[in-house]
C-alpha cells in the first residue's frame, strides 16, 4: 500500500519545515525500516538515530503522529489503525517529528545533553559506601533483586522526557526518566544513602513534587517502566517520614487525603487555608489567598457550605485499606 510520510525536518537555529515522501510499503514494515528506505532510495540527507533495531538500545526515539515512541517498535499497520486510518483512504499519512523537550540538532536527531545531565543529578548509581566490596560481595536475595526489575527495564530512549508536561514548563524538573532511576536506588538493598536521597528528591519542584501526574510518561514508555508510578513510590516514602509542617508540597498531599476521608471530596473552604495558610500559621500565605477569595465571592463562586458526598464511609474505608497495604 502507498503511505505518505511527512517528516518534520530542521537544522540548528532554523525554522522546521515539512518534507513529504510517498512509499509503497507493507503494513508490517516498521517506521524505522520506512525511514531507512527514504534515506537509501529517496533522500540521503535525511538524518535520524538508530542502532539495534530491536527495542533494546532506545536510539530511534522520535514522535510518530504526535506520540513519542521507538521507530523500530511501531509498524505501519498498527500506526494507521491507531490513528483510525484505513487502506481505502486516498493516501494515508504518517507524521514523524523529533522528540520534544530537547533542542534539535538536525532533522530527527535531538541534543540529549540536558537529558543526561538531569539523570546525573539523582546520582543513579549505588552509593559509594555501598560499593565497598564486602566479604561475599553484592549478594541479593531473589526477592530483593526482583524489586529492581521494572526500573531496570528503562533503556533511556527519552520518550517519557519528550512527553513530560512538567519538564516543558519547569526547567528545574529533572524529568521522569531520572526519578524512575532514583526510585531504583531508593529500594536497592545495597545502597546505604536512602535517607539523603529522599531529602534530595524532596526539594522544591526539581524532584518528585515537580511531577504534574499527567500520565503521559506512563502512556508512552515502550518498556512499561511506568515512571509516574515510580515517582509516586518515592513520594510515599517521603510522606511516611514527614509531617504536614515540613513543606507545602507534603501538606498538599496530606490535607487532600484527610479532607477526602472526612467528606468524600475536598472541602474547598478548608483546602487553601490548610495548605497555603498552613492551618492559620502562615500569615503571608493567608494574605496571598485574599485576592482570589474576594474575586470568588464577587462572582458567587465561593462555597459557603460543604455537604459530604454520598458513600463517604465507603471512600474512607477504601483509602484506609490502601494506606494499610504492605509497603514494598
Amino acid at each position: 500500500m502507498e503511505v505518505k510520510f511527512k517528516v518534520i525536518r530542521q537544522k540548528q537555529k532554523m525554522a522546521p519545515f515539512v518534507e513529504s515522501y510517498t512509499l509503497d510499503v507493507e503494513t508490517g514494515k516498521t517506521i524505522l525500516e520506512c525511514l531507512n528506505q527514504i534515506k537509501w532510495e529517496l533522500d540521503g540527507s535525511l538524518t535520524f538515530r538508530k542502532n539495534c533495531r530491536n527495542t533494546i538500545c532506545g536510539s530511534c526515539g522520535m514522535k510518530i503522529n504526535g506520540r513519542s515512541a521507538l521507530a523500530c517498535k511501531e509498524n505501519v499497520g498498527s500506526e494507521l489503525a491507531r490513528m483510525g486510518k484505513t487502506s481505502t483512504e486516498e493516501i494515508p499519512e504518517i507524521t514523524v517529528a523529533p522528540l520534544g523537550n530537547m533542542p534539535v540538532i538536525k532533522d530527527l536527531v535531538v541534543d540529549m545533553s540536558g537529558f543526561w545531565d538531569n539523570l546525573e543529578q539523582v546520582e543513579p548509581y549505588v552509593s559509594t559506601r555501598g560499593r565497598v566490596i564486602p566479604e561475599r560481595e553484592f549478594l541479593q536475595s531473589p526477592e530483593e533483586r526482583e524489586i529492581l526489575d521494572r526500573m531496570g527495564n528503562c533503556i533511556m530512549c527519552g520518550a517519557c522526557y519528550s512527553e513530560c508536561n512538567a519538564r516543558a514548563v519547569n526547567p528545574d524538573f529533572v524529568g521522569p526518566h531520572a526519578l524512575a532511576k532514583a526510585q531504583r536506588m531508593v529500594v536497592d538493598s545495597r545502597d546505604t544513602e536512602v535517607e539523603p536521597r529522599l531529602e534530595k528528591y524532596n526539594k522544591g519542584t526539581q524532584g518528585v513534587w515537580g511531577c504534574t501526574r499527567c500520565y503521559f510518561c506512563n502512556a508512552v514508555c515502550p518498556m512499561e517502566v511506568a515512571p509516574m508510578d515510580r515517582i509516586g513510590k518515592i513520594k510515599q516514602q517521603i510522606l511516611d517520614r514527614k509531617n504536614a509542617q515540613t513543606s507545602r508540597s507534603i501538606r498538599h498531599r496530606k490535607v487532600l487525603i484527610d479532607l477526602v476521608k472526612q467528606g468524600g471530596w475536598i472541602d474547598e473552604r478548608k483546602f487553601g487555608v490548610m495548605v497555603v495558610g498552613n492551618y492559620f500559621r502562615d500569615l503571608q500565605g493567608l494574605l496571598s489567598l485574599a485576592p482570589l477569595g474576594l474575586r470568588m465571592l464577587a462572582k458567587g463562586k465561593f462555597p459557603l457550605f460543604f455537604e459530604p458526598s454520598e458513600g463517604t464511609e465507603e471512600v474512607r474505608s477504601l483509602i484506609e485499606r490502601v494506606q494499610n497495604l504492605p509497603k514494598d
